[in-house]
Formats: structure tokens, sequence, C-alpha cells
């Protein structure tokens, strides 16, 4: 998920956890409910987002069915993580890998594809008082770092405070914005700098088991935030700076040995984890070697073919199986079993404007038009890649309806687009397309150029790295006017989504595409005072066809993944959360 914030509103704690129990609902559909090789999507019922107890958080891990333990996995992605340091990650698969070496306060549990909130390295998921804003934590005996010495709060606390300090703006800002009672990142640090600030009192260490938060306003949520990365520990002597981005010090089964950016990532066991601590992990395997680089249609070949170490190797690349390889994989019966297909969580792609340069929205409403989403996705795989979207949230989300504001073909409507353009108070010539260089990018950046033309616009096209992409254009002010997005909700909920993105007064940290709307800004005010689940969740959909009403991105697709295993490659699936095959559930068969 590049970047999306979503942080919750005030609420009754005991309220929100049970309306959670209730809607029977999550971030996403797990391996047990797959599409079918032709891309068409099963019937998936929503999953029920289970809060846990204290004694499901004790650990050890359910089993696999079938583990057998020892081996080494080879994985083959595309690319590197753009982030290994926790408080930096902000991406569903790179949360999903770090699950290998680093722990959080809280983590899902996924069991049948279905997730449990449990605790990870705390105790249970908090104790929340003071009408929700002071949460308690306590760590759980035993749980130590790579080198054996125990992880205690004040840890903990280095680590969250490290999320205030310059450099971490790639990291999500809850911690930040929460803890001083701020609407962004920038007016946090006005606050508090970070570590070189000393002690931020907001979090209180009474003694190595035990951390406090206390918080301006009611946080209901707190359990859900928690899972995120930034949530971990990092140990103040072992703080490398620059460094750690490359090479975090672990506190799960597996430590990283040696990581050589943009090229490999080697881990072996941690000697020092101790499964009766843990929920969430296993260590079925000796190590993993990560091999970064490789095109994903050679990777794919290698992993079906079963040549060489194709059989005990597997992907858990974000983009998933390169389209090139289905047609093999559709004739053959046994390629296709080597095949892990089914809904992206409630991640959901669009085609980001950033509204502050393209700022008319007659002209917002041609792009709405001139998007050939047919197209686009069957260069990008087809069907596979999901179904084609028209609200702005997933359908996996709690409270989701249905709605199509401006209803347009899947191919486009260059007619209906030239209409809008010819409204447009500032005429419109040129545009511009940033994107993650790719083949699969290139054919994209390639349709919609032949789309735009026909319209009369020039497209120029702006091929960069991944890593760049994220910096210039997800976060900074680069001159650029679109681009793709995936992303999804932090937890299932909508109170995760509008606020948190389309809130006029966030900075460009959180707001990427610059939306504007004050009549939206005073809705979101009040949405937020709301104390009710239910009630805030219908006045969030209502929003939400509100804010879409200004075509601030065009909705595209609700993602589906498709992620290929060797023929030895046991415990392939899907996490419901993150999106991808999960490292840490994998085990060789033989």
């Amino acid at each position: 998920m590049p970047r999306i914030s979503a942080r919750t509103a005030a609420a009754p704690v005991a309220a929100t956890v049970a309306a959670l129990l209730l809607c029977s609902c999550s971030a996403g559909a797990g391996a047990g409910q797959q599409a079918k090789t032709d891309g068409t999507a099963k019937t998936e019922s929503k999953l029920a987002a289970i809060i846990g107890t204290a004694k499901e958080s004790a650990g050890p891990a359910p089993e696999v069915p079938g583990a057998r333990k020892g081996g080494t996995l080879k994985v083959l992605n595309a690319n590197d993580y753009a982030h290994l340091d926790p408080q930096k990650i902000y991406s569903g698969e790179t949360y999903n890998t770090s699950l290998l070496w680093g722990r959080q306060l809280t983590q899902y549990q996924v069991v049948d594809g279905k997730p449990k909130l449990v605790g990870d390295l705390a105790t249970d998921l908090g104790r929340p008082s003071d009408g929700g804003r002071t949460w308690t934590f306590t760590l759980k005996d035993g749980v130590a770092w790579e080198d054996g010495q125990p992880i205690t709060s004040q840890h903990v606390k280095y680590g969250i405070q490290r999320t205030f300090a310059p450099g971490f703006e790639a990291g999500p800002s809850y911690w930040p914005t929460w803890l001083t009672g701020t609407t962004n990142l920038t007016e946090a640090r006005k606050v508090y700098g970070g570590p070189k600030d000393g002690d931020l009192k907001a979090i209180e260490t009474p003694d190595d088991k035990t951390i406090v938060f206390r918080f301006p306003q009611p946080q209901a949520d707190v359990s859900f935030m928690a899972t995120q990365s930034s949530s971990s520990p990092v140990r103040p002597d072992k703080d490398t700076g620059s460094g750690y981005d490359i090479k975090p010090f672990a506190s799960g089964p597996y430590k990283i040995v040696e990581h050589k950016k943009n090229q490999s990532l080697t881990l072996e066991r941690n000697p020092h984890w101790k499964p009766e601590t843990d929920p969430i992990r296993h260590q079925y395997l000796d190590g993993y070697a990560f091999t970064f680089g490789k095109k994903a249609v050679n990777s794919g070949q290698e992993i079906l073919s079963g040549n060489g170490d194709g059989a005990r190797t597997a992907s858990t690349d974000r983009d998933g199986t390169a389209p090139e390889l289905f047609s093999a994989i559709d004739r053959d019966p046994k390629k296709k079993e080597l095949l892990v297909e089914g809904r992206r969580g409630a991640y959901t792609a669009s085609l980001a404007i950033k509204n502050s340069r393209v700022a008319d929205p007659e002209v917002r409403k041609a792009i709405h038009y001139l998007f050939p989403r047919e197209q686009a996705r069957q260069v990008m795989g087809g069907p596979r890649l999901g179904e084609i979207a028209t609200t702005l949230s997933s359908p996996a989300v709690a409270g989701w309806e249905k709605y199509d504001t401006y209803p347009v073909a899947p191919q486009g409507d260059i007619a209906k687009a030239k209409e809008h353009l010819a409204k447009a108070k500032t005429k419109v010539t040129t545009l511009t397309y940033a994107y993650e260089t790719s083949p699969v990018g290139d054919r994209v950046a390639q349709v919609l150029v032949e789309a735009f033309g026909k319209a009369g616009i020039k497209l120029v096209t702006k091929p960069m790295s991944d890593a760049a992409f994220t910096d210039q254009v997800f976060r900074g002010p680069a001159p650029y006017d679109l681009w793709l997005q995936t992303n999804s909700v932090n937890w299932p909920t909508l109170s995760t989504l509008l606020p948190e993105t389309y809130y006029g007064k966030l900075d460009a940290l959180e707001n990427s595409i610059r939306y504007q709307n004050p009549e939206v800004d005073k809705e979101i005010e009040r949405v937020k005072a709301i104390p009710g689940i239910e009630e805030k969740t219908k006045a969030l959909v209502a929003l939400e066809k509100t804010v879409m009403k200004d075509v601030p991105v065009v909705p595209f697709l609700n993602s589906a993944t498709t992620q290929v295993h060797g023929r030895d490659v046991g415990g392939a699936a899907i996490h419901p959360i993150y999106g991808t095959v999960s490292p840490a559930w994998l085990f060789l068969k033989k």
C-alpha cells in the first residue's frame, strides 16, 4: 500500500470493539476465499474482525497443517523493499515480510484466512482508561533481541519517539499526531522533534514491562494501530541511523545476516526468539535467501518449471505473477496448483490526480472518462488483477455501499471527456504521468498516452525507480499530475480513510493528492465527534459519495493478486490484511 493515512476518530472503546465483532467484516478476504483461475471471483464472505483474548495472545502460533522444519527458502522478488527500518515501513508487502525479524505491540494472528487481533510483544490488546485517553500495555516475559538481551518498555518508547524525527516521513504518523493532539506530522514536530529532544512525557515507562500512553483526546483504535511496524521496539545502542534501514536489529524468529541493497537479503534463525511468546510467527525454515532485481517473468518461469532451485522458491512480490505467464499456466493443471489467488485485502487501485495542479473539476471529470480501465487492466494481467471499481473504498470494508457517481464504460468515453474539456475554464493540452518503471508499467503508460491523445491531450510519461516514485511523487513536490496508486484502509472501518487522507487541513505528507473542499472538512470534523460506530459509518459512506463528486481520484480496481510458489513450498496463502503471500507461514515439504 503506497501511502494512505488512516487515523481513527475518537469513539468509546467498548463500542468500537463490539461493533467490529457485530459487523463481521475485516480489511480483506483470506486465502480461503480465492479467485477462480479465469479471474472471476467466487462469492466471498466478509471476515469477522475477531478481537483476541489475553490467552490467545500468549503463544505459540497455531501450527500450519503439514509443516515441517528445515531448509532454506529462496524468494525471488523484482524489487527490494524501500525501507526495512520499522519506523519507516508503510507498505503491506514490507509489513508482511518484516514480520520475520520484527515484532510489534499487537499483531494479526491468521488461521484459515481469518485474522484475529492479539497481543504480540504485549500480553493483551492494551487496557484503556480515562475514557480512552490513557492506554497501558504490559510486555510478555521472555521476549528478547537477537543477542539475547530482553526487550523492554523503554525500547518500545524509543522506537515510537523515532517516528517524530526528521527522516521518518515515510512511515505512518499516528503516534506523533495522536500523542500530541495535532492534525499532521509537521504540527506534531513543533511539540516534540524526536529522541534529540529528550524524553517524550506522553509515554511513561514505570518499569521495564509497562508502557503507558497518554493522549490529549480519546483514541478508540490504539489496539489496531499498534500492529503497525512503527510500534516496533528499537534499542538505542543498536540504532545506526541510516544504516538501520539496511539492517535492523531483530526481535522476531529470524535475524538479518546480510542485506545488499537491491540485490539480496539473507536471514537465519534467531536463537533467542521463543515460540511460546509469539502467537503470530513460526520458525519452520532454517533461513531465507531473497534475491532482487530479476524480471518477474523470468522468476515466474523458473519457479513454475521447477528447474534448478525453482521447486524450493517462492515469490512474495506485491505486483504478483507476470501476466505473460498466465496463458501457459491456464493450459497446465500442475502449474495452476502453484498459484495462490485471492482478494488483496481491502486494497483498491486508482488513478491519482494531484488536485493542486489539476484544479478544474471539469478537467478531472474528463480524466475520469478518458481513463481506459479495461485496456489498462488487460495489459497488467487481465481480470485476475481485480474487478473494475466505481467507489473510493473497498467492498471488504465495514459499511461499504456500491455507487457509481459518473457511470462510464470500462473502455472509457472519449466523446464525454471532450464535453468536459470544453467546459473547463483552463484549457489543458499537456499532462504528466509518473510511474514505477517495469515492462507492465511501460505498457500501461502507453495505453494512457493513446487514450489521452484521442482527446487532444499530450500525456508526458515519467518512468522512475520504486524508491524515487515514493519519495518524489507520493510525498514530494515533484511536478506530476497523474499516477497509479494502490491503497488500503489500515484497519477494517471507514474511519481510517476519509478523515485522514481527504481532510484539507492535513499536510502534503498525508493528503498526497492535495484535495481541498471546505464543506468536506466541516463534515469530517462533525463525523469525528460521533460516538456511535453505526451512525459514524453511515455518515462516512454518505461523505465518500460527496467527495467522489469532485473526482479527486479515478477508481480503477478492487484489487486481487496471484502469486506463485515452487512445488516443494508449503504454507503459501495471501495475508488477509497485508495482501501478499506471508513468508512467515512458509515451509519446505522436502
